[in-house]
């Protein structure tokens, strides 16, 4: 069952990725972003949902031949069927993208699902296809082989490490068009709460650089008078 606010995933919709990456840096956190992944197509809002993760393992060929998915209960396949809605469907595929992760047909089940969004360190086949679906993917480049060849899907919600990132079940996932980061889920709501107080902040900074203002001083703001101008701005936009 989900843990994450209503509220929460509202807020993190409304912030960069990279507005969510300084405010882990603050708590430590440095290696979140999920490394060398792009979306399949431009995002008009961010992707947000708790990690639901499978793992692949290099394949051992007798153990990983085409008629291993008539097996119902095959990880690959599993994981389609019971990744929960509103979930983000994260594959550990060693960032290998020489084998596809998967593939237009299992995506669009997942977004048949409702899941919110599905994301490899590999590749997906069939990219032009997924590129079409609204649904958010993210991988790192388009591959043909089928995953058996290379991969072989091994466990299903165990931790992993996608992109460098390490990625527990029930992290909270979010995208956007410059990326994918990952905020490890006891600290989702205070995150997204910073971030909103951030991303306030940034866009009256992107306001006051617009209209001719010096950075120095502004960002950050070591000028007692930009706190000031920053709270008259925030009644006035009613932020």
């Amino acid at each position: 069952m989900s843990t994450l606010k209503p509220e929460t995933r509202a807020k993190l919709r409304a912030v960069s990725t990279a507005t969510l990456a300084t405010a882990l840096y603050k708590r430590g956190f440095r290696n979140q972003v999920i490394q060398g992944v792009a979306p399949l197509h431009p995002l008009k809002e961010s992707m947000v949902g708790e990690a639901y993760t499978l793992r692949y393992m290099p394949a051992r060929e007798d153990l990983n031949g085409l008629a291993v998915f008539r097996d119902r209960g095959h990880p690959q396949r599993k994981a389609v069927e019971e990744c929960p809605p509103g979930a983000v469907l994260v594959m550990d595929s060693r960032k290998d993208a020489r084998a596809a992760s998967a593939g237009g047909i299992l995506v669009t089940r997942l977004m048949q699902r409702g899941v919110e969004g599905v994301i490899t360190d590999g590749g997906f086949r069939d990219s032009a296809e997924i590129a079409t679906l609204a649904i958010p993917a993210f991988h790192q480049r388009p591959s043909a082989p089928t995953n058996l060849t290379l991969h072989q899907a091994i466990a299903i919600n165990e931790p992993i490490g996608c992109g460098d990132a390490p990625v527990f079940p029930g992290d909270v996932i979010v995208g956007d068009n410059d990326g994918v980061i990952v905020i490890p889920a006891h600290l989702a709501d205070e995150v997204a709460a910073e971030a909103t107080e951030m991303t306030a902040f940034e866009d009256f900074v992107t306001e006051m650089v617009r209209e001719g203002r010096s950075i120095l001083g502004l960002y950050p703001a070591t000028d007692e008078q930009t706190l000031v101008d920053f709270a008259t701005w925030r009644k006035a936009k009613g932020r």
